[in-house]
């Protein structure tokens, strides 16, 4: 028995000193360090091809560009081994748009699994991109007409469609298993997205050449003088940049302090950020990387409440949340229940440069637009405000009635919070955009709860058309979920950021299917 419990308590020491150990290298500061470091490398391939614009993949490749023109979102999800799909709620359609004109773009994401690159690079944006690629080429074959004969452009879109490449273009580290599992399923995909109402006639007269992925690492070896021009290539590159070298956390030293490099170590931010944005870190970048591993904590904490004071002085977005400080996140305390007042807010991302804090999306003509709640009382188009951030929003006495604020949660911390919520949303849309009012629904971000928000107003007050009828069409339409998709993606046309999950829009379809049924009684 002794010895059972001798060899009981030797493991557990064993155990106690690995944990030790992973949250020393997991500190804040040297996921900071290895941000920085992988950095300079992302940088480095950039300017390999200066003139195609730098897009960060949502939310990890945020961390490693103090600028980026562009964002994407495609999850890794959507690319795991017997999870693979083509998800149109996540077109991208902006990507190949703006590839399209600028001839290529670079996109950059990271992982900490070890792996060179993150399954969103390996298997979901070869998968989009083949699928987009596939219904182009549908288009134009269609727009040819060759059965038919050809109008005046058929010749040149005949010439088009001989070179136009459908292949599926994999990594080699895509098993033959794999790639034929989604070889199957590509005429699947390519009959969802062109039964999903996209625009693909802006793809295929935007599109001069069809898109291919190209992976680059830090294991990639460039020829620096035969770096090949991009418009030189048969194709519309897509340079995927895995902007962290794989393998282990390794220990690094240089002449003032030592550190340990993190893979990956933009991910998952919530678990190690304590509140610091991209955009935060790196206007203080200097300061944070020079402060050592000691004093990092408490310069974070003074950066991130310092950003939260000047955006409270000028009316901005600054929630304050209580972070518990535990041994788990890097963080000594001789109080387990230790409170820091911290900056919880997310990175504010657009489109090529414009004012983060500025940007309203209106859909088409319609008097509907959607935005973060920063932008309230500086967009002067603006008539009346639907609030549905948690925090609510400065407004004029004068202008009280143009303004309704219903705060609302994600479904992870409420299951009900927006179904409970929609019918004064809409209700109130109906009431302001019936006398002629554009109306803006906001949110924190203005990408997720305000985007749902959004949908049910769009379907519940608007025609097929896009006209405003006051829900007069609602009772002979379809309520499905393909009918769902399909406006999300009308959505997504115009505000490019918009990320809604799966939890928010099974609320916006409870909704619906409610109303239905209650208009049929």
């Amino acid at each position: 028995m002794e010895e059972d419990s001798r060899t009981t308590t030797t493991r557990d020491s064993i155990y106690r000193a690995a944990r030790s150990i992973k949250r020393r290298d997991n500190s804040l500061y040297n996921a900071l360090r290895s941000i920085y470091q992988d950095s300079i490398f992302v940088g480095e391939i950039s300017r390999l091809w200066p003139k195609l614009p730098l897009l960060a993949n949502l939310r990890c490749g945020l961390w490693y560009s103090p600028r980026f023109d562009a964002t994407c979102y495609f999850k890794s999800t959507d690319g795991h081994t017997n999870n693979l799909s083509f998800n149109t709620s996540r077109l991208n359609l902006h990507l190949p748009l703006l590839a399209g004109e600028k001839g290529g773009c670079i996109i950059i994401d990271s992982t900490r699994k070890g792996k060179r690159f993150p399954d969103s690079m390996s298997k979901t944006i070869p998968i989009w991109s083949c699928v987009l690629n596939r219904s182009v080429y549908n288009y134009l074959k269609k727009l040819c007409n060759i059965d038919a004969g050809c109008d005046h452009d058929g010749d040149n879109i005949r010439q088009l469609l001989d070179k136009w490449d459908c292949s599926l273009h994999l990594p080699l580290w895509v098993s033959n298993t794999e790639k034929a599992s989604i070889k199957a399923r590509l005429d699947e995909w390519t009959r969802q997205l062109e039964a999903s109402g996209a625009d693909i006639a802006s793809l295929a007269s935007c599109l001069r050449k069809p898109l291919r992925p190209l992976w680059v690492s830090q294991k990639t070896v460039l020829w620096l003088n035969e770096v090949p021009e991009h418009g030189s290539w048969d194709f519309t590159p897509l340079i995927l940049v895995s902007s962290s070298a794989s393998g282990e956390i390794q220990r690094r030293t240089n002449s003032e302090f030592s550190w340990s490099y993190i893979p990956g170590a933009g991910d998952d931010e919530e678990s190690w950020a304590r509140g610091l944005s991209p955009n935060v870190f790196w206007t203080h970048v200097d300061d944070l990387i020079d402060s050592g591993p000691e004093l990092c904590n408490q310069k974070v904490a003074e950066i991130v409440e310092n950003d939260r004071v000047y955006r409270a002085q000028r009316g901005q977005e600054a929630p304050q949340v209580v972070v518990k400080c535990s041994k788990s996140n890097g963080v000594h305390s001789t109080k387990s229940d230790e409170i820091l007042s911290l900056d919880a807010s997310k990175p504010k991302v657009g489109m090529m440069n414009v004012d983060k804090e500025s940007l309203v999306y209106w859909f088409a003509s319609t008097n509907l637009a959607v935005g973060a709640s920063q932008v309230v009382g500086k967009e002067t188009s603006i008539d009346c405000t639907l609030n549905c951030d948690q925090n609510p929003i400065s407004v004029p006495l004068s202008n009280l009635e143009e303004h309704l604020h219903l705060p609302m949660t994600g479904s992870k911390f409420d299951r009900f919070s927006i179904l409970r919520n929609l019918p004064s949303a809409v209700n109130f849309a109906k009431l302001k955009m019936s006398s002629g009012k554009k109306l803006l629904v906001c949110c924190q971000d203005g990408e997720d709860i305000s985007v749902c928000v959004c949908l049910a107003i769009l379907i519940s007050l608007f025609s097929e058309e896009g006209v405003f009828d006051g829900g007069k069409s609602f009772e002979e339409k379809s309520i499905t979920k393909m009918e769902m998709r399909r406006m999300l993606i009308f959505i997504c046309k115009y505000a490019v950021n918009a990320r809604p999950s799966r939890g928010n829009l099974k609320q916006v379809f409870g909704f619906l299917w409610s109303q239905r049924e209650n208009s049929d009684e």
